[in-house]
């Protein structure tokens, strides 16, 4: 089965919202097979299905200072931060087609993140118990899904940028008092977007035997 690639951009969180909606409609019809979007979103936090507003550490009057909107959302998981030095990764996929099991869609997103950070020498794992990944003690990917009619949305992060992470101290993230991390805090040195977004459609192709058909929406 193929899957077509949107790249967004830097994006809205409401744009990214549309175009998973119109991409899921799509896969439900099916127009597509199923649909894999790329982006980098404004500064914005969002509260998953679980999500405790005693979790957003600050007032709205500080939030709205820093430029940074609150918005609910139908993703699993509790409160997350979402900003331009992340990759975040939707993938509108119909497990109709390949395995009806949520659990093994989740930990094959970990696996996309986990040799996508791999590839750059970053050796990361899954913690027992928790999902997302890790390197030691920082979590590096956070992951949070809706899975309808067998077809998926939202999706996974990955942080990249190490001069955005001072806003997930805004937050308890995923809920929890943790130290978050990113690919160029660990390796050190910058990286090209474009590379990592070829690479991670990689990653996706080699865990779900995808081809790919990029479209930017720019």
């Amino acid at each position: 089965m193929d899957f077509k690639v949107f790249d967004l951009g830097i994006c809205d969180y409401k744009e990214s919202l549309r175009c998973q909606k119109d991409i899921f409609n799509q896969v439900k019809s099916g127009i597509l097979p199923s649909g894999l979007i790329i982006c980098r979103h404004l500064p914005v936090i969002t509260l998953g299905r679980n999500s405790s507003l005693r979790n957003i550490l600050v007032s709205e009057e500080i939030l709205k200072e820093n430029g940074i909107n609150v918005y609910e959302s139908e993703r699993g998981g509790d409160v997350t931060y979402h900003g331009p030095g992340q990759l975040t990764i939707y993938p509108v996929f119909n497990l109709n087609y390949l395995k009806k099991d949520i659990r093994w869609f989740i930990r094959k997103l970990e696996q996309c993140s986990i040799d996508f950070l791999n590839s750059f020498g970053i050796k990361a794992e899954r913690r027992m118990g928790l999902t997302g990944v890790w390197v030691g003690k920082q979590k590096i990917s956070s992951i949070g899904i809706s899975i309808r009619n067998w077809i998926t949305f939202h999706g996974l992060t990955i942080n990249i940028k190490s001069d955005d992470l001072e806003n997930f101290k805004l937050i308890r993230p995923c809920g929890m008092d943790i130290e978050m991390g990113s690919l160029e805090s660990l390796a050190q040195k910058e990286f090209n977007m474009q590379e990592l977004k070829t690479q991670i459609i990689a990653n996706f192709e080699d865990q779900f035997i995808f081809n790919s058909k990029t479209e930017a929406l720019i």
